[in-house]
């Protein structure tokens, strides 16, 4: 009875292994540079709120929690993330908040979403 439960156990993990390495697996990208303004999704999408008139509620509301997000110049919209666990974005967008930036990263595009993953950010002019 032992034998047959090791080697059942045996045979379990030999299959979780290809499992467990596809699910560490990122999905490939491409690094880009993007120019485009530091968007407060939620206001943006929802109210249409932009522009410097916006940065102040763009800012408190980043603080609280609401992700910002980058807007290219050709309407797309890319969510900065992050590959480590737990390592918000927002504070590295907070300070260029309605404003333009220049970044570069890793772009993915997974399910229709568009994200980066930020390697360098600047004000851009």
């Amino acid at each position: 009875m032992l034998k047959r439960m090791l080697g059942t156990a045996a045979v379990l993990a030999l299959f979780a292994l290809p499992l467990s390495a596809q699910a560490m697996q990122k999905p490939a990208g491409d690094q880009m540079t993007l120019t485009g303004t530091v968007i407060d999704v939620n206001c943006n999408t929802t109210m249409g709120a932009t522009g410097a008139a916006h940065k102040a509620c763009a800012v408190a509301c980043a603080k609280a929690g609401v992700a910002l997000a980058i807007l290219g110049s050709d309407g797309t919209i890319y969510m900065p993330v992050s590959s480590k666990p737990a390592s918000p974005q927002n504070d590295k967008l907070i300070p260029f908040a309605e404003g333009k930036v220049k970044v570069t990263g890793t772009h993915r595009m997974v399910s229709g979403l568009h994200t980066i993953e930020i390697t360098t950010v600047e004000a851009a002019s």
